[in-house]
């Protein structure tokens, strides 16, 4: 019986370090479902189905993670989605 045992640096090779950050939209109670779900789809290229999935996550649970990614990938989305008059945040 063969036993492997990985050094420290095998270990750390295999370890992604990422540092994915999540736009979070969320509920009010101005903007309406067609208006978000068109904004999901057009800055964060949502398909159909995952825009209207997210935007009734959104307004039953009060926010949805509708996007991961690194920080400066997410902050220009994050601005056009505010821009619409929509509340989004990254964390």
């Amino acid at each position: 019986m063969q036993v492997l045992i990985e050094t420290d640096t095998e270990i750390l090779e295999k370890t992604v370090e990422t540092d994915l950050m999540k736009l979070v939209v969320y509920n009010d109670d101005i903007n309406t479902f067609d208006w978000v779900i068109d904004t999901l789809m057009e800055v964060c290229k949502h398909t159909s189905e995952q825009a209207e999935q997210c935007t009734l996550i959104i307004h039953f649970k009060g926010k949805c993670s509708v996007k991961e990614g690194e920080f400066e990938e997410l902050a220009s989305m994050r601005n056009e989605i505010c821009r619409r008059g929509i509340s989004a945040e990254i964390h």
